[in-house]
């Protein structure tokens, strides 16, 4: 089922999650049992992450060494093992950097051949790996969304395919609440991202917050500007100290000052219940406001989404 199938035929606000694959020669197993922890749960849909390779710099005996990482693989296969085992719907990331439209647009047919139904469209990291000269690519999220509806029509890239039938591809994209970092204010980021909306994205999932004010502020923004299709709020669970400099530094986002105090005068150990507690009322506000889903940044470790969900109350 597509995901906006899933926001309109839901009764209360949907749960939802969103995982990273292991790294490359890394062990499936602990992924397994990861998806095993978040199907308790009943998710309509899990989104995995894709990964392109990557431009890392890296201090060596001999100077810094510029290097290319490959990456890291999965996502596909993943989809698959979600939809066919757990008969979840899964949701892959579809990346401009560092895939050409041409490996796009192989991409979504695997997905196609699985039956997979939804991607989002993001325009990932600046740090991949560059495309082979010659090669095409998208530059920006909207040229994403606007291949997928391509497809969907019929159109691919190599004309004239006898076999060729339209995709289905159900189209999400990501918002950010506290504005991209590269954006010269909200409104322009706003404007942008209506523009992947009328190229035919179906919602929107916005980045992790951790004030609601940002997050319900940005809704009132986008319906300014015509955006009307479903706004679904991402969180993140706080687990470890190191999570002060690790999310504001990757992800341009502020974390509020309350939460901050109390995380650094907390014990190693208790940090990760601050956090549950913190996203907890988080969830709490914004199921009260009536949001149609809330999507968890779990990546790796189930262990804080288990406990935030069992304190509950729905």
């Amino acid at each position: 089922m597509k995901v906006i199938e899933h926001l309109e035929n839901a009764k209360e606000p949907l749960i939802s999650f969103e995982i990273i694959p292991p790294r490359r020669g890394g062990d499936i197993k602990s992924l397994l049992g990861l998806v095993d922890d978040l199907a308790k749960f009943r998710p309509p849909f899990i989104d995995i992450t894709s990964h392109a390779a990557e431009v890392v710099y890296e201090e060596t005996p001999q100077g810094i060494k510029r290097k290319t990482k490959r990456k890291r693989p999965g996502t596909i296969g993943i989809c698959a093992l979600i939809q066919k085992k757990y008969n979840i719907d899964a949701v892959p990331h579809i990346l401009c950097q560092g895939f050409t439209r041409e490996e796009t647009e192989d991409f979504l047919i695997d997905l196609q051949y699985l039956e997979i139904e939804n991607v989002l469209a993001i325009r990932g990291d600046d740090s991949v790996k560059p495309v082979p000269d010659g090669r095409t690519t998208n530059n920006y999220a909207v040229d994403l969304v606007r291949q997928v509806k391509d497809m969907n029509h019929g159109k691919y890239l190599e004309e004239n395919l006898l076999d060729a039938r339209p995709s289905d591809f159900c189209v999400g994209v990501g918002g950010y609440p506290e504005k991209h970092f590269e954006a010269p204010n909200l409104e322009t980021d706003i404007m942008f991202l209506k523009e992947k909306i009328d190229a035919g994205a179906s919602y929107i999932v916005t980045q992790m917050f951790f004030d609601n004010k940002y997050y319900f502020d940005f809704v009132d923004k986008c319906r300014a500007a015509g955006i009307n299709v479903p706004i679904i709020p991402g969180l993140k669970i706080i687990t470890r100290k190191t999570n002060l400099n690790s999310l504001p530094k990757n992800f341009y986002i502020d974390l509020p000052a309350e939460l901050t105090r109390e995380v650094i005068k907390a014990p190693a150990n208790d940090v990760h219940e601050i956090g549950v507690e913190w996203a907890l009322n988080q969830v709490n506000e914004l199921m009260a406001k009536g949001v149609p889903s809330i999507h968890f940044y779990v990546m790796q470790n189930s262990t804080a989404i288990k406990l935030l969900l069992g304190k509950l109350k729905r």
